[in-house]
C-alpha cells in the first residue's frame, strides 16, 4: 500500500496542473468579453472619428506645405500681373510720375497694334521662339540625352558637364567669349580662319552677315543643356527589363528609342517645351547683350526686348511705362495660350489619369 501512494499523489497534481492551464484562458476570454461589454455599454469613441482627425490633421499639414509656395506666387506674380494689366490702360511715364493716373483705355493697345514695326517683331519672336526650341532646347537636348545614356557611365557624365558650362557661365563672360569669336574680321577669331564661309564675303559671318544665326547658337547651346539633364534622368529611370525584352524580341536601337523611351518620357517633354516656350518668349537678356536687336532697325529685336525697351529705355528723355506695360500684357497673354496648346497636344489629363488595373 505505502508503494502506491507517490503514483496518486503525482496525479493529484497533474489535475491541478491541468485546471489551471484550462481555467486560464477561459478567465481571459470572460475579462475581454466584459471590457469589449462595458465599452458597448458606456458608449466608447467609434473608429470613423480617429480617422476624421487624421484626414483633418492631414489636410492642415497639406495647405500648411503649400502655404509659402502661393504666398510666393501670389506676391511676385499675380499682383504684379494686375498692376501691369491695370497700368497698361494708362499714359504713366517718366514725365508724368508725379501726377494722378490719367486712364486712356485701349488706347496703348490700339498704338501698339498700329506700329509700324509691328509685324516685323512678331515674326522675329516667331522665328526666334520655334527655331531655338525644334532644334536645340528639345532636338538637341534629346539628341545629347539619348546619346550620353547609350554610351559608358563615366564618359557620358563628363560629356554633359562640358555642355552644362555656358550654362554655369555668367551671361556678360559667356557673350563677351561669342562676341571676340564672331567679329567681323579682322577682329573676329573665326572670321579671320574661316572669311567666307555661307556666302557671308569679306569676313562677316555671324554679326554682320548672319546675326540671326549668331544669336540663336548662342542660346540654343544654353538651352539644349537644361533639356539635355531633363531628359537623361527620364531615360535613366526607364526600367532595364523593358529594353531587354526589346532586344531579346529583335527589336533594335530606332525601334527602342520610337516604341518605347519616347513614349515613356511624354511628362518630360510635355514639361520641357512649355517651360521653354514661356522662357524663350520672355527672355531677352542675351540678345541685348549680343546685337541690342541690331544690327540695323529691329533686326534681331524680339517682343520682350521692345516691351523692355518701351518701358525703360530713354526716348526723348521719357521713358513709356505703360506703353510697355501694354507689351508685356499682350506677351503674357500669348504665353498663357501657347501652354493651353501645350497641355491639349500632350493630353495633360491622360498623363495626370490614375493607372487602371487591368492595364497594368
Amino acid at each position: 500500500m505505502g508503494e502506491e501512494l507517490p503514483p496518486l499523489h503525482h496525479l493529484s497534481i497533474r489535475q491541478e496542473w491541468d485546471t489551471a492551464v484550462t481555467e486560464e484562458p477561459q478567465d481571459q476570454v470572460l475579462e475581454a468579453e466584459g471590457v469589449s461589454l462595458s465599452r458597448a455599454v458606456i458608449g466608447a469613441p467609434k473608429q470613423p472619428r480617429s480617422s476624421l482627425g487624421r484626414r483633418v490633421r492631414s489636410t492642415v499639414s497639406a495647405y500648411g506645405f503649400l502655404t509659402p509656395a502661393v504666398v510666393l506666387v501670389v506676391t511676385f506674380f499675380l499682383v504684379p500681373g494686375i498692376l501691369l494689366l491695370i497700368l497698361s490702360f494708362t499714359d504713366l511715364s517718366s514725365s508724368n510720375f508725379n501726377d494722378p493716373w490719367n486712364f486712356v483705355g485701349l488706347s496703348n493697345y490700339e498704338r501698339l497694334f498700329t506700329d509700324p514695326f509691328f509685324p516685323k517683331i512678331l515674326r522675329n519672336t516667331v522665328f526666334y521662339v520655334f527655331t531655338t526650341l525644334i532644334f536645340f532646347n528639345l532636338g538637341l537636348a534629346l539628341v545629347l540625352a539619348l546619346v550620353t545614356t547609350n554610351i559608358p557611365r563615366r564618359q557620358g557624365f563628363f560629356f554633359r558637364l562640358v555642355w552644362l558650362l555656358p550654362r554655369l557661365t555668367p551671361s556678360v563672360v559667356y557673350i563677351l567669349m561669342w562676341t571676340r569669336i564672331a567679329s567681323p574680321d579682322p577682329f573676329g577669331i573665326y572670321n579671320q580662319l574661316m572669311p567666307e564661309v555661307l556666302g557671308a564675303s569679306g569676313g562677316n559671318l555671324f554679326l554682320g552677315g548672319s546675326p540671326w544665326s549668331f544669336v540663336i547658337l548662342t542660346n540654343g547651346f544654353i538651352g539644349a543643356s537644361f533639356g539635355m539633364i531633363i531628359f537623361t534622368s527620364a531615360l535613366m529611370s526607364i526600367p532595364d527589363d523593358l529594353i531587354t525584352a526589346a532586344k531579346v524580341d529583335g527589336a533594335n536601337t530606332w525601334r527602342i528609342i520610337r516604341d518605347i523611351k519616347l513614349p515613356l518620357i511624354k511628362w518630360p517633354l510635355l514639361f520641357i517645351a512649355t517651360y521653354q516656350t514661356l522662357s524663350l518668349l520672355t527672355s531677352f537678356e542675351y540678345i541685348l547683350l549680343l546685337t541690342d536687336g541690331g544690327p540695323g532697325l529691329f533686326t534681331t529685336e524680339v517682343w520682350a526686348l521692345t516691351a523692355y525697351k518701351r518701358a525703360f529705355s530713354s526716348y526723348f528723355g521719357n521713358s513709356q511705362w505703360a506703353y510697355g506695360a501694354t507689351w508685356a500684357v499682350v506677351l503674357v497673354t500669348v504665353a498663357l495660350l501657347m501652354a493651353i496648346v501645350y497641355v491639349k497636344i500632350f493630353k495633360f489629363n491622360e498623363l495626370v489619369e490614375e493607372p487602371r488595373i487591368e492595364n497594368l
